[in-house]
């Protein structure tokens, strides 16, 4: 099918843009390279120099023979929008182009500001294109597992069954976000939900936990074709945050008790629940929910299998709890289900120490390009 990558430049984006194209559907990727001007302002550079996207898609073509088409724009503006879904009017569409970290969402009003319209406006042109230019479309947004919080309950997987006085309804599960960006997520899944009812729209949202990761099947060994690796407590996971941290030899930076728990995915995972998403799309007038993730681990667990793998390399791996910067549960209920992904398909990829030690083995390689000074600089959510 033709699909249009939203964001296609990130950390997600790109790797989805080359797996996509290698299976055969006709590919185009879409960004403004808010991300990297977002980390050049922040002085928070990731791991290595990444080529630009249409340096990637070239590098692409020519080590797979797979084209992918580029548009460079931006996503809030709508004489832009409106030239790339009459260029390329796509049957699927996935939906990264959003600020993408909590903490960055949490630093001032400006970015604050910057994220809510951003991301806001964002979803809600993509609701209008495909409205008026390709209304049988499917799009496939990601959100995240912190949409949810921590409830006291199960966490069910999208919607929930409640019986109130002797009557009973279905509803979105309730979401409790502890980040301007996690709320964003909550309100993209009901500006959808609205229209999914009034348009009938095609909707798939994924619920993701946190990613970890650089290889794929498409990028392999060839380094020009691995996404961004950020590292900093703005913009980098804190899987990969801790392996840096371990090949630097800086104390792994624990929040608090350590006992925050989300579910987590490879990178590799990630692609394939997309992909599955897409080759087996919601029905019209549908918004359809699966929650994102293969394991769930708490912060301390995985500080200790960082530690443990780090120090059979050679590394001397601390670990150093700091005081919470972020207004969070750091010991709580946690239970989501996670059955439709499996149903659909996936094969998950799980967190070895072999996946470990490949993720040191190429950091360690670019040891000498960390900035220490990017790990953490104490973000507060107050």
């Amino acid at each position: 099918m033709k699909v249009l990558i939203l964001g296609g430049d990130g950390y997600l984006g790109w790797p989805t843009a080359m797996h996509l194209s290698a299976r055969g559907h006709a590919v185009a990727v879409v960004d403004n390279y808010l991300r990297r001007r977002l980390c050049q302002e922040e002085n928070v550079k990731p791991l290595f120099s990444v080529p630009s996207l249409n340096e990637r898609a070239s590098s692409w073509e020519a080590n797979s023979g797979y084209k992918v088409r580029v548009y460079i724009g931006d996503l809030n503006e709508w004489d832009f929008v409106e030239e790339v879904f009459r260029d390329f009017t796509p049957e699927g569409i996935v939906h990264y182009a959003e600020q993408p970290a909590a903490p960055y969402s949490m630093l001032n009003r400006r970015a604050a500001g910057l994220t809510l319209h951003n991301n806001l406006g964002v979803t809600m042109n993509l609701i209008c294109a495909v409205r008026e230019f390709c209304p049988d479309a499917h799009i496939v947004k990601i959100g995240t597992m912190g949409e949810y919080g921590t409830p006291n309950i199960d966490i069910e997987e999208g919607w929930i069954e409640i019986e109130h006085k002797g009557r009973k309804d279905r509803f979105l599960y309730p979401r409790q976000a502890s980040s301007l960006y996690h709320t964003t997520k909550i309100m993209d899944t009901d500006l959808l939900w609205l229209y999914v009812r009034i348009w009938g729209l095609r909707v798939t949202d994924l619920m993701q936990g946190p990613v970890y990761g650089l290889f794929t099947d498409e990028s392999k060994e060839n380094e020009e074709l691995l996404p961004f690796f950020n590292y900093d407590e703005i913009f980098g996971t804190v899987l990969n945050r801790f392996v840096v941290q371990a090949v630097a030899n800086c104390p792994l930076t624990v929040y608090g008790k350590g006992g925050q728990t989300r579910g987590y995915l490879n990178i590799r995972d990630t692609l394939n629940c997309v992909r599955l998403s897409l080759e087996s799309p919601a029905s019209e007038g549908e918004l359809r929910i699966f929650n994102q993730f293969t394991e769930i681990f708490s912060v301390n667990e995985l500080a200790e299998k960082v530690q443990r793998v780090g120090n059979a390399l050679g590394l001397n791996v601390q670990i150093q709890p700091l005081e919470n910067p972020r207004k969070e549960a750091e010991e709580h209920y946690y239970n989501p289900v996670h059955s439709g992904l499996l149903e659909l398909g996936l094969q998950p990829n799980y967190l070895t120490d072999r996946v470990l030690e490949q993720m040191m083995q190429l950091v360690i390689k670019y040891k000498d390009s960390i900035k220490i000074d990017n790990i953490f600089r104490g973000v507060k959510w107050s």
